[in-house]
């Protein structure tokens, strides 16, 4: 989530005209946002590469361009080194409370 936190930043204030500089401070609950995020349309910066990502048709895969190419494969050489799903945990709680602390020590 880090590496896309970018693509993440830029689909807000496309779809939802959110500043997360902005809105994370002023009290966007984590779930808020993880909810936010789960809504986030396939039309955004990050809808688009998540659909290269997760692309597995064998026909659409065929006409992707060497940029769409590059992205996929860079997704699925980063997916096979994935860690631990313990690590995971860790660092999703730690992203959690990143956000928690951005907001002022809010949780709700």
């Amino acid at each position: 989530m880090i590496d896309d936190f970018d693509l993440i930043v830029s689909s807000f204030q496309s779809q939802y005209g959110l500043r997360l500089s902005k809105e994370l401070p002023a009290g966007m609950s984590w779930d808020e946002f993880t909810d936010l995020l789960s809504g986030i349309s396939p039309d955004t910066a990050l809808g688009r590469i998540v659909a290269i990502r997760a692309e597995e048709d064998e026909e659409i895969l065929k006409h992707f361009t060497p940029e769409q190419r590059r992205i996929r494969r860079e997704w699925r050489n980063k997916q096979a080194m994935k860690v631990s799903e313990e690590d995971r945990d860790k660092f999703l709680e730690a992203m959690k409370q990143a956000f928690i602390d951005m907001a002022g020590g809010v949780n709700g």
